[in-house]
């Protein structure tokens, strides 16, 4: 960590901006954990700032505390060692809760066609949040296409995850802990109290220790994408809470070798911030490198016996780069759908140069969102696979076991 960022997270940020994330598992392929079995009081080994906001918290009881008094020490799945203070208090970097979002023309004033923007559709409901927005946030509880979802982003992790809030049946509505770990952004509900884990979605203190949360497809794609193939889309506004949206905080960060807050090792399998495309399929984790698929264009694979595909579209800028986002460097956009078309037909991909890609069994010209837009199968759609756009060094923290693709 250099000094002049240190210096510009301090200046620019206050004590507002140190939360991250990364990564992501499917529930089917989570890792047991050291620590699984829940303790019957108060673990000795909290830290001594949290013991005391237990003891506070015993005196002067919030309604959206469990009624013992204890919001969320007794049950844990992780050591204590692991977690440690991003900066920010509790709820220092503010969620957004009551979303408001404008049309595409209204956000084109302000963003720019390269502005990277996480895209999430349910039920016909297409919504757009630009990092520009939750780069100072990094939690939105929103309900799109009549569900509830939490929109999540870790800049330290550079990872962008979309939830499903219901579990167990409740509505959840999360914010942020002030704490980290693996440098990616703990999380809490406020009707439990339990932290959870944005990289892999797992409750890892409190009453839904070991808990899961479901994963919900989405992209980050450029504004100008979201807008070419949504003209109707809803693109989130920004809060009037005197954030200088569209600035960077991060100046520079994604070429850093070493991340900030991070004290594990690096896997030197690839450079700590090298942004790779996860996929996990049941007995396979996968990451392909973001060099390597923009040098294809499109990388043609099977994970688990599911025969994939992985698109490359430049056009993106990074979040993390120059000082202002719209500015920063062409990371590109990436996406991964299940090559099998009617079920049965597998088809085989190939970049055509422009931004599109080309099946080579009928010539059908598809796009980054998994559309063919012209040929014999226009009109359909690939099955989007869950995949997760995260900087490579939380990924192997957070899946140690890994495969990294090379070019056969």
């Amino acid at each position: 960590m250099n000094l002049r960022l240190i210096v510009l997270i301090v200046v620019t940020v206050g004590a507002a901006l140190f939360a991250a994330a990364c990564g992501a598992l499917t529930p089917a392929a989570q890792p047991t954990l050291a620590e699984t079995a829940p303790a019957t009081a108060i673990d000795r080994a909290a830290p001594t700032s949290e013991v005391q906001r237990v003891r506070c918290c015993r005196r002067r009881r919030r309604p959206s505390q469990p009624a013992n008094g204890r919001p969320i020490f007794a049950r844990r799945t992780i050591p204590w060692d692991d977690v440690i203070s991003g900066g920010p208090p509790k709820d220092g970097i503010p969620n957004i809760d009551d979303p408001t979002f404008e049309s595409i023309a209204t956000a084109g004033e302000w963003l720019s066609d390269r502005d990277p923007v996480i895209v999430f559709a349910e039920a016909g409901e297409v919504k757009a949040y630009p990092l520009a927005i939750l780069i100072w946030h990094e939690i939105v509880n929103d309900v799109a296409g009549g569900k509830p979802v939490t929109v999540t982003y870790c800049p330290l992790c550079n990872a962008s995850i979309v939830f499903d809030r219901t579990f167990g049946g409740e509505v959840l509505d999360f914010g942020t802990t002030g704490k980290l770990r693996n440098s990616d952004l703990i999380m809490y509900d406020r009707q439990t109290e339990t932290w959870w884990q944005q990289f892999t979605g797992q409750g890892i203190v409190g009453k839904h220790a070991g808990g899961q949360l479901d994963f919900l497809a989405s992209q980050v794609i450029s504004f100008a994408d979201f807008a070419a193939e949504f003209p109707d889309g809803q693109v989130l506004a920004r809060p009037p809470v005197g954030r200088s949206y569209g600035a960077n905080p991060y100046t520079g960060y994604d070429s850093t070798q070493r991340p900030f807050l991070f004290r594990g090792e690096i896997d030197e399998r690839l450079p700590a911030t090298e942004r790779v495309a996860g996929v996990v399929l049941p007995g396979v984790v996968r990451a392909y490198p973001f060099t390597l698929v923009a040098a294809a264009g499109a990388i043609n694979d099977e994970v688990a016996g599911t025969p994939v595909v992985v698109f490359h579209k430049a056009g993106t800028a990074s979040a993390l780069d120059a000082g202002a986002i719209s500015e920063g460097r062409d990371v590109g956009s990436v996406a991964v759908f299940d090559r099998r078309i009617d079920g049965d037909r597998t088809l085989t991909f190939a970049a055509s140069g422009d931004g599109a890609y080309t099946d080579e069994e009928t010539g059908s010209v598809w796009n980054i969102l998994g559309e063919a837009v012209a040929g014999e199968l226009a009109g359909q759609r690939l099955t989007q696979q869950l995949a997760f756009d995260h900087f490579w060094f939380a990924w192997a923290a957070f899946h140690p076991e890994t495969e990294l693709y090379s070019v056969p």
